[in-house]
């Protein structure tokens, strides 16, 4: 089902998309911590913190158009925590519902072996129960609970860190 789907490590000049698929999850207030659109200029440095051997950065394409992307992020930036990573997927709402999330996923687990990346984290606000439960069934834990630590439209939301051992 999932064969014309093509991930590859991103380019640079994926970044517009890339932004363009954040952005859109941004008025729903149930993915992202920010609140207005972000611009490809404040995600050049982060697109640059990414490698494919260390951190990669995902396009995922399909009919030769992004339709998701995928991050692995260092965690809390010291190196006693190299094999810890931030995973981090967004779908152009064309493609949602779709089970691309899950294959993705999968997809993450399987490679974390080759990027020598022992644990993966999710961090998922608490009411966006539809990622706790993708998460959940791919055996992550709730390995912290953040109360009140974001607002969203003044409702302050708490945050979840998931968390699974891959190896």
């Amino acid at each position: 089902m999932f064969e014309e789907f093509r991930i590859r490590d991103a380019e640079i000049n994926d970044l517009e998309a890339i932004v363009h698929i954040y952005n859109t999850t941004i008025p729903g207030r149930m993915v992202t911590a920010d609140i207005e659109p972000i611009s490809v200029e404040n995600r050049t440095r982060w697109f640059h913190d990414h490698s494919p051997e260390f951190r990669p950065l995902w396009a995922v394409e399909h009919d030769e158009r992004i339709c998701a992307w995928v991050s692995f992020q260092s965690f809390y930036g010291r190196p006693a925590y190299n094999a810890t990573a931030e995973i981090s997927i967004y779908i152009h709402p064309d493609f949602r519902g779709k089970k691309l999330g899950k294959y993705l996923i999968q997809k993450a687990i399987d490679v974390c072996p080759k990027i020598r990346i022992k644990t993966l984290l999710g961090f998922i606000f608490a009411h966006n129960e539809p990622s706790v439960k993708l998460f959940n069934s791919f055996g992550f834990e709730k390995w912290a609970h953040l109360p009140n630590v974001a607002e969203l439209d003044g409702i302050e939301r708490d945050l979840l860190i998931l968390g699974k051992r891959i190896y």
